[in-house]
C-alpha cells in the first residue's frame, strides 16, 4: 500500500467479511424463541405492589435467586415458599439494568428495592451475562456486563450464606462430567473434542455432534437460537474442513431406553422419555412422551455418589440404557423439571424441591447463633 492510500478503516468503513463455511452446529439448526422479561414471580409482584403488611425490625432471612424472569421453576418455588412464610427475592439478569440494590461487604445483609434482608440461602441458575439487555458491543454495554458477571460470581461465592448446587460454582462442563461419572461406574459413550470431526469416529462410523458450551446462543439479549445436537455427516462437513471453534464428537447409541432422573437432596425422581433423535426434546416437544417411573435401584447409588462429589442438592441426568447398561449423557444442574412435570401430568420433583428448600432454610435459620442474629 503506497502512502497515498488508505486502509478501509481510516475511511470510516469496515472491510468485507471473509466467506467462512457454516460451522456444522450451526447447519440446519432453525430453531428460535423469544424469552420474556415480564416478571410472574408471585412474591416480586405481592410486595411490589404493597400487599403485604410488613413491620419494621431486624433483617428478614430470605432465599436469593438470580436467574431470568422466564424461570418458571422458581416462579413455582416462590409461591411455595410464600405458602410456608419464606421470603424470597429475585435478581435477574434480564432486569437487572439500575435494579435498586446495596450488597454489605462486611455483614451479610443486602438492600433490595426497600427492604432490609438477611440471605441464608442462594440459588444460581440462568444468571448469564448473554441475557442483560445491554449491546455488549458498546462500551456501556461491556461495561454493565462485566460488573454484573463480578457480583454475581462474588454473590455465589461467599461462605456467610449457603449456596443450592455449591459446585456449580466451581464449573462442571461436559467433559468433566463424562469422568466422573465413569469414575463410579457408570459407562460414558466415547468422545473426542475436536476442530476435524470429519476426522473423528470415536466408537465407531455413527457419532453425534454436540456443543461443548450450552444448548442455546443468545447473541441478542432475549432471543435465542437452538444449538442442538445432531448425526454427523460426513458429506456436509468434509473429512479435512475445520471447524471455528471445537465440538464433541461422541459415540451414538442405540438406546433401549432413555430417562431423566431429578436427585433433589437424597431422592431420585425419574421419567422416560420417548422420543426419536436428540433434538426432538426442544424442536418439536409436542412429540416427545414422558412418563413417570421409579429409578432403577443400580442407578441410584451412583447418581447420589456423583452429587455429593461434585456438590449439587438439585441435578437432573440423562442416561441411555444400552444392551442392559446404563450409560450417562450428562447433568443439567439447572435442572428445568417443570416441563418434564407437565409432560407425565406430575409434580413429584416440584414438591421434593420445595421441600428440600424449605428445610435447609429453616436449618440455617436455626444454626443461626443468638450472637449474630442479635448484631444485625
Amino acid at each position: 500500500m503506497s502512502a497515498g492510500e488508505k486502509r478501509p478503516a481510516d475511511l470510516g468503513e469496515r472491510a468485507e467479511p471473509e466467506l467462512r463455511p457454516t460451522p456444522v452446529l450451526l447447519q440446519g439448526q432453525d430453531y428460535f424463541v423469544r424469552a420474556p422479561d415480564t416478571p410472574l414471580d408471585f412474591q416480586e409482584r405481592m410486595y411490589q405492589a404493597g400487599l403485604v403488611e410488613e413491620e419494621p425490625g431486624d433483617p428478614v432471612p430470605c432465599v436469593v435467586v438470580l436467574s431470568r424472569a422466564t424461570d418458571m421453576e422458581m416462579n413455582g418455588l416462590s409461591l411455595a415458599l410464600a405458602e410456608r412464610d419464606v421470603r424470597m427475592v429475585r435478581i435477574d439478569a434480564d432486569r437487572c439494568v439500575g435494579v435498586p440494590l446495596t450488597v454489605h461487604a462486611d455483614t451479610p445483609l443486602i438492600e433490595f428495592h426497600r427492604w432490609l434482608l438477611r440471605p441464608v440461602l442462594i440459588w444460581r441458575r440462568h444468571f448469564d451475562m448473554a441475557a442483560v439487555p445491554v449491546d455488549p458491543a458498546t462500551v456501556y454495554g461491556a461495561y454493565v456486563r462485566e460488573q454484573w458477571q463480578a457480583v454475581g460470581d462474588w454473590l455465589t461465592a461467599r461462605d456467610d450464606w449457603e449456596q443450592v448446587n455449591t459446585g456449580r460454582s466451581r464449573g462442571l462442563d461436559r467433559l468433566t462430567q463424562l469422568q466422573g461419572a465413569a469414575s463410579v461406574g457408570l459407562r460414558v459413550p466415547r468422545t473426542s473434542v475436536t476442530t476435524m470431526p470429519g476426522r473423528s469416529r470415536p466408537g465407531g462410523a455413527q457419532c453425534i455432534v454436540k456443543a461443548v458450551g450450552h444448548h442455546m446462543l443468545e447473541p441478542e439479549p432475549g432471543a435465542l437460537r437452538g444449538l442442538f445436537p445432531q448425526p454427523l455427516d460426513i458429506r456436509r462437513t468434509g473429512r479435512d474442513a475445520r471447524e471455528p471453534a471445537p465440538v464433541v464428537v461422541q459415540q451414538h447409541l442405540d438406546a433401549d431406553e432413555e430417562l431423566r432422573v431429578f436427585v433433589v437432596g437424597e431422592r431420585a425422581i425419574g421419567f422416560r422419555v420417548h422420543k426419536l433423535d436428540p433434538a426432538q426434546l426442544w424442536v418439536d416437544p409436542e412429540s416427545v412422551a414422558v412418563e413417570p417411573v421409579e429409578v432403577p435401584e443400580e442407578l441410584v447409588e451412583p447418581l447420589l455418589r456423583l452429587c455429593r462429589r461434585w456438590e449439587l442438592d438439585v441435578a437432573g441426568f440423562d442416561l441411555l440404557r444400552v444392551a442392559g447398561a446404563w450409560v450417562f449423557l450428562e447433568v443439567n444442574v439447572n435442572s428445568d423439571w417443570r416441563w418434564f412435570e407437565q409432560r407425565a401430568d406430575c409434580e413429584e420433583v416440584s414438591a421434593a424441591v420445595h421441600d428440600w428448600v424449605c428445610s435447609r432454610f429453616d436449618e440455617l435459620v436455626v444454626s443461626a447463633t443468638v450472637g449474630e442474629w442479635g448484631s444485625w
